[in-house]
């Protein structure tokens, strides 16, 4: 039956791709080329580039930490992302991101279907807008399989699939709108939100969270990570893509891109410094795992604010975000949860902690876009503009998550059965190991 559903699903999309122009109406072609500025189109190409290989360092990234039976499967996690997302953004999701705003919520689905109306000819700013809507492709791809480290080592593959797009489409879609589109919710209530930490980080935090509890935990909780390596080379190509995720936010190659490129690198550097400094304070080893943990949640945290706060005010949110998340990780209940790469304590908590401190740190010098600036300025508006986007989107995410995980299941097991979990999900998911 799965075979014959597939080969269906496979059918309908080749005829939808070879006959789309004709089928939708509407498309308008400019009679010439907008004027684009070359300098901004050629960094925005890079930073698309940058931020599409974070998804295969966060494979390496996650893929080091669990056991060796279940490193390839769930790398392949990551990766396949890239694949289904791609596809499933250009159909549908990007238009539904970004399309014509329905009720400040979510956008009109048909606006952009199949990539219509998305061409290299108009513009978004100065870089053409399939540029753009490329750009954004990739958080959309990034942000289910950071979702993916809750529930390591236990997972069907298929399942998981299902829920990628379904999260893509009913939980990152809308948030994106919201956040990021001119007439969203969040967007017009002035909720600042530079590369992500409420679309992408808290999103991600909070739907794993939401696997966690509803897969339950594994049979062996604690085992030795496979090729702590591999997380020393993930943590160097996030950080190395980071900089197109978060510079590449400014949409062109000016100062504002700088001034996140900074704020970047200093976040990350101040939270791993903190988080190793942290365990031994704590009585523990200076780790690689530790280094390599905290310089994430540092990125993380600055993600939110990286276009909008000072250099010492980003050496601040790293630092701070790194202690909350160390804090979190050694007092989460894993007993109970079993988030098994501390998915929400890193980047649900960093993203969180990053929100918050936009709403403290966000300047006016820094950025005369933003209208309110933050409460070390005096002004508290953005601030409770921060907080109540932040209980909304917690709120929505885990919900809206852990229901998408209640359907997944009853149409197919998410969970593998005991014996291919004892056997690891390389050979049992993909008949494939090291």
């Amino acid at each position: 039956m799965r075979k014959i559903s597939l080969s269906v699903i496979m059918i309908a999309l080749l005829i939808v791709t070879l006959f789309s122009s004709s089928i939708l109406t509407g498309i308008t072609v400019p009679a010439e080329a907008a004027k684009f500025d070359t300098g901004d189109t050629a960094w925005m190409i890079v930073a698309t580039a940058l931020v599409l290989i974070m998804t295969p360092g966060l494979g390496f990234f996650y893929g080091g930490m669990v056991g060796k039976k279940n490193v390839i499967s769930t790398m392949l996690q990551s990766f396949i992302a890239m694949l289904i997302v791609t596809i499933l953004w250009v159909v549908i999701g990007f238009s539904l991101s970004f399309g014509t705003s329905i009720g400040g919520i979510i956008g009109d689905p048909t606006e952009f279907l199949m990539f219509q109306n998305v061409g290299i000819n108009t513009a978004w700013g100065t870089i053409p807008f399939m540029l753009f809507a490329l750009f954004q492709a990739k958080f959309a791809i990034i942000t289910p399989a950071l979702i993916t480290g809750a529930f390591a080592e236990r997972v069907r593959f298929w399942a998981y699939m299902l829920f990628m797009v379904l999260f893509i489409l009913f939980i990152y879609a809308p948030l994106c709108h919201m956040t990021w589109h001119s007439d969203g919710y969040f967007f017009k209530m002035g909720v600042l939100d530079f590369a992500g930490g409420t679309v992408v980080h808290m999103s991600a935090g909070w739907a794993a969270l939401a696997g966690a509890i509803f897969l339950g935990k594994r049979k062996v909780q604690k085992v030795n990570p496979a090729r702590i390596t591999y997380v020393l080379l993930g943590t160097a190509l996030l950080w190395f893509g980071w900089f197109g995720f978060n510079a590449g936010s400014a949409l062109g190659s000016n100062g504002l891109a700088v001034q996140a490129l900074g704020t970047t690198t200093v976040a990350a550097a101040a939270a791993g410094m903190a988080w190793v400094f942290m365990d031994k304070i704590l009585g523990h080893k200076l780790s690689a795992m530790g280094a390599c943990i905290g310089t994430v949640v540092g990125l993380v945290a600055i993600t939110p604010a990286a276009g909008f706060v000072s250099i010492p005010h980003a050496i601040f949110i790293g630092l701070f975000s790194s202690i909350i998340s160390n804090f979190m990780v050694s007092k989460f209940p894993k007993g109970k949860i079993d988030d098994a790469l501390d998915v929400f304590a890193c980047h649900g908590v960093g993203g969180m902690v990053g929100m918050l401190l936009t709403g403290v740190f966000a300047s006016k010098e820094i950025n005369p876009a933003v209208a309110d600036q933050g409460l070390i300025f005096g002004e508290s508006t953005l601030f409770i503009n921060q907080l109540t986007a932040l209980v909304i989107v917690s709120v929505f995410a885990f919900v809206g998550s852990y229901i998408l995980f209640f359907i997944v299941n009853k149409i197919t097991p998410l969970r593998v059965s005991e014996d291919k979990e004892e056997l690891g999900l390389d050979i049992s998911q993909h008949g494939e190991y090291l």
